[in-house]
């Protein structure tokens, strides 16, 4: 025997017919308290904070980074005029060069 059984209502009526309570009122105090936290917390941040929070690295960890990739690429750094530490020869290098004859 097969028994199919169409209601026809609200999901509020449902929740009240199994008994079960109403939560809206206290999701719109919690959905309109985080709004409240997420819009003071973006007034908060200024450009340099918000900066320093997406990207913690400092400029020596980015040359510290960028040797790293060049090393393992097998290449010198190329000679950037006025980055502190790029376009130093490796040691193997300086050992080439010729002595100076007096």
């Amino acid at each position: 025997m097969k028994v199919e059984l169409e209601i026809e209502c609200t999901p509020e009526e449902a929740r009240a017919f199994f008994g079960l309570p109403n939560i809206a009122p206290m999701q719109d105090r919690m959905m309109k308290e985080m709004e409240d936290r997420i819009l003071e917390n973006i007034r908060n941040l200024d450009p340099e904070t918000l900066v320093n929070t997406w990207m913690p690295m400092t400029i020596n960890s980015w040359n510290e980074m960028q040797k790293m990739f060049w090393s393992q690429m097998g290449q010198s750094m190329p000679n950037m005029p006025g980055m502190p530490g790029f376009g130093t020869p490796p040691d193997d290098a300086k050992a080439k060069k010729p002595a100076k004859d007096k």
